[in-house]
């Protein structure tokens, strides 16, 4: 995902974004672990994705993303 395209992306979808590619990374390293996987950059690419999402949402000057994920996961758990 390129940088650009981040920057066009709203708070919302960026947390959204961030959450996705965070399920992806620890899929990603569970798949090493028990069997191989077809690509072994892909966990790179994702660590660095999930850097470049965190960076667009600290140059809007948010803060404390982490607290917001933690609220936006457990919001989500409840209206399952």
């Amino acid at each position: 995902m390129k940088t650009e395209e981040l920057r066009a992306m709203k708070s919302d979808e960026l947390h959204d974004e961030l959450e996705r590619l965070r399920r992806h990374l620890f899929d990603l390293r569970a798949q090493s672990v028990t069997e191989k996987l077809e690509d072994p950059t892909q966990i790179i690419k994702t660590r660095k994705d999930i850097a470049r999402v965190l960076t667009v949402l600290g140059e809007r000057g948010e803060r404390n993303i982490e607290q917001r994920q933690a609220h936006l996961t457990a919001q989500a758990a409840r209206n399952r």
